[in-house]
């Protein structure tokens, strides 16, 4: 007993020596792309606010973040240097560490790792194309492109299903959602039959959030400014649409587009952002039939481009992407709806939030 009070003792004392956190803690980590840099900030995981801790420098302009299912290694794709990158995180300090730099193959808009953790998917917006990379057992993205696969220009997001059998491409110019055979032993994505479902008229679904039962995926539209649910065939893979909802308040006539779309880890609530009225669309979700129900909309910052809920479901950050400031909301456990709490000055050209919480 002695001995290991005395180990305590000697754990506690290097941490306020390192002034580093003793146990895992929760962290935002913000891509800067107007700076070339991810900033990393502490949540707090009691009152949900952050404290900054330090920023991470890049060759270019960082987009989308991604943090694989075991949450080691967080990847990014560096937008204007044409490259991915991937870096380990320490637990203990949310701190991020180099791991590996290859070339992307052009400038992917978002990317996103399989279930399996083994594979990194990527989507080119202007290239107009899709790609696979393999990814070591230490977190470095091989540099061999295992498949590349042309689309369509536009190619907003990837996404597989809960099971890893299926995979989803929206596009916004053709107005499209590409759907995919998965196969995670070989490493191979498969055109399904049909391999494009055109979305109704002046839609240009843009990201897509898939319910946890793996029933239901939510695509956000870009130019309709709507969320249109869509039923998954778990057998063939295959969308149907059923709902399409609008995300403005009904007296809005303003312009406006639909950037990001997230689903609470509940599965109650669905959220999505709009560029032009300036805020966080809010649903309800009856999780039995898959449909939607408006709950209004919360005041966010200039052209909120991405936000993202922390895994408990209690917080919700929304950067907006003009101003460089970072709305922090509080989601209602009884109705879903958001009460802002704070906002933080992060940089310039915010363009991605990525929430990370560990154990």
């Amino acid at each position: 007993m002695r001995v290991l009070l005395q180990c305590c003792l000697m754990m506690i004392g290097v941490c306020m020596f390192l002034d580093v956190p003793c146990k895992a803690g929760s962290y935002a980590y913000i891509s800067l792309g107007g700076e070339k840099k991810i900033a990393i900030y502490q949540l707090n995981e009691e009152t949900g606010t952050l404290t900054h801790l330090e920023d991470v420098p890049l060759e270019g302009a960082p987009g989308c973040l991604e943090v694989d299912p075991q949450k080691k290694y967080l990847f990014a794709s560096v937008r204007t240097a044409q490259k991915f990158m991937s870096f380990s995180i320490d637990p203990r300090t949310g701190k991020l560490n180099l791991i590996s730099s290859i070339p992307a193959g052009g400038n992917a808009a978002y990317i996103a790792t399989d279930k399996s953790g083994g594979y990194l998917f990527s989507a080119y917006y202007g290239e107009g194309k899709v790609a696979v990379h393999r990814l070591g057992k230490q977190g470095q993205i091989l540099e061999e492109i295992l498949q590349t696969i042309p689309t369509e220009k536009n190619a907003h997001a990837i996404l597989p299903d809960q099971k890893n059998q299926f995979v989803f491409v929206p596009h916004t110019g053709p107005n499209a959602i590409y759907q995919f055979l998965w196969d995670e032993n070989q490493g191979v994505l498969k055109a399904n039959s049909p391999s494009k479902l055109s979305a109704a008229a002046d839609l240009e679904p843009r990201h897509l959030a898939v319910s946890q039962d793996n029933r239901f995926l939510y695509f956000d539209n870009e130019k309709g400014s709507s969320v249109t649910a869509y039923k998954l065939n778990a057998d063939a893979g295959t969308l149907t649409a059923f709902q399409t909802v609008s995300t403005l308040p009904a007296d809005f006539d303003g312009k406006n587009t639909c950037a990001d779309i997230e689903l609470s880890p509940s599965g109650d609530y669905l959220y999505a952002s709009n560029r032009g009225h300036n805020s966080i669309a809010c649903f309800a979700v009856d999780q039995k039939t898959g449909r939607l129900k408006s709950i209004g909309q919360a005041a966010t910052e200039d052209t909120p481009r991405s936000f993202n809920i922390d895994p408990t479901g209690r917080f919700l950050y929304a950067a907006g992407q003009k101003n460089g400031k970072l709305a922090a909301y509080k989601i209602s456990p009884e109705n879903g709806t958001l009460e802002r709490f704070a906002t933080y000055e992060v940089g310039k050209s915010p363009s991605w939030v990525e929430i990370v919480k560990f154990p």
